[in-house]
C-alpha cells in the first residue's frame, strides 16, 4: 500500500487566502490526512488542501498521509481505529505537544483549509 495520496498533489490553480495560509503554517502544527484516491470527496477536496499547505510553507515532514482502501465495502487504512476515523477525507491537526487541536471530517460549509484555519483561530 502506498504511503502517499495522489489526491494530495497540490492544485496549481488553487489560490489560498493569506490569512488561512498564515494560520495553517503556524510553528509546531502537524497534519495527519486520511483519504482515498478512489474517493470522490477526497479527489475533490484534497488537492486544494495540499495547495493551501504548500502556500502556508508547511514542510512535508509535518504532513502524514494515510491512504484508505475500500475492502469488501469497508474503508480500511492505517491509524483509522487509533484516531477514530470513519469518513474520508479526514484531517487532524496536532500542536507541538501532540494534542489534537482541530479535525475536519468529510465535508463542511467551506473548504478544508478554511475550515481548519477557523477551528485553529478559535482555540
Amino acid at each position: 500500500m502506498s504511503t502517499t495520496l495522489e489526491t494530495m498533489t497540490p492544485d496549481a490553480d488553487d489560490e489560498t487566502d493569506p490569512d488561512v495560509a498564515a494560520t495553517l503554517g503556524a510553528d509546531g502544527l502537524t497534519y495527519k490526512v486520511w483519504g482515498g484516491d478512489w474517493c470522490p470527496d477526497c479527489t475533490g477536496q484534497l488537492p486544494g488542501f495540499a495547495a493551501a499547505l504548500e502556500a502556508a510553507g508547511v514542510p512535508a515532514d509535518r504532513i502524514e498521509q494515510f491512504p484508505v482502501e475500500k475492502v469488501d465495502g469497508e474503508k480500511r487504512g492505517p491509524g483509522m481505529d487509533e484516531y477514530g476515523v470513519e469518513y474520508i477525507p479526514t484531517v487532524i491537526v496536532f500542536d507541538e505537544g501532540g494534542d489534537e487541536v482541530a479535525r475536519f471530517v468529510e465535508s463542511a460549509d467551506t473548504d478544508i483549509a478554511t475550515y481548519l484555519a477557523r477551528e485553529l483561530e478559535d482555540r
